[in-house]
């Protein structure tokens, strides 16, 4: 892999007190975010989440899906406990912003996001997790306790010699427009909801 790294700046945020640092991957030209607790090289296991980029839902509030609420639920935990949440900007499971509002108008005539992403040509999942290794190996990372419901990133973590302590669920609530999404994750994808 061909990165450029940023230094490392402070960032108060309304959950508390992080520092941050990017990462670009210039053969790609995707950037992504390690965001630390001040005392996260001192925690043999921290907390460690890996948030799927998802403009739509973290920015924008869209109710279609509860990404928005798992990354504040997961700023606010780690913030108080001490770890680390990596932003990982592959938007659309790494489709793209424009093919994701394509599969947004797809799932409003009745496909699931599976099959919206099938339909444009793409596979389910479109995601490359590399740079996750590349940015624990530059944090000097060895085991963490893992905040996910996706069985994917638990396997990728396992697979590049990373021990999970522990996997804590990032449940949150469910409303009318997000229902369906939610059950094809744990239907379609084996997410752990």
């Amino acid at each position: 892999m061909n990165i450029k790294q940023s230094n490392i700046a402070n960032l108060p945020t309304k959950y508390g007190q992080f520092k941050i640092k990017a990462y670009k991957d210039l053969d790609s030209n995707q950037e992504h975010l390690a965001i630390i607790t001040h005392n996260f090289e001192q925690i043999d296991s921290p907390y460690v989440r890996i948030h799927s980029e998802c403009l739509t839902g973290d920015t924008l509030g869209s109710l279609k899906c509860d990404c928005q609420n798992q990354l504040q639920l997961a700023m606010t935990f780690i913030a108080k406990e001490g770890g680390l949440i990596i932003y990982h900007r592959q938007e659309g499971r790494n489709i793209g912003l424009l093919n994701k509002v394509n599969a947004y108008a797809l799932q409003d005539k009745g496909r699931n996001t599976i099959e919206a992403n099938l339909e444009l040509g793409f596979k389910e999942d479109e995601r490359d997790y590399s740079i996750i290794e590349y940015i624990f190996k530059d944090l000097n990372v060895k085991k963490i306790k893992l905040i996910t419901n996706n069985p994917k990133k638990i396997e990728f973590v396992q697979s590049i010699g990373i021990e999970i302590t522990q996997r804590v669920p990032s449940i949150t609530k469910a409303n009318k427009y997000n229902e369906f999404y939610l059950n094809t994750k744990k239907s379609k994808m084996g997410h752990l909801l």
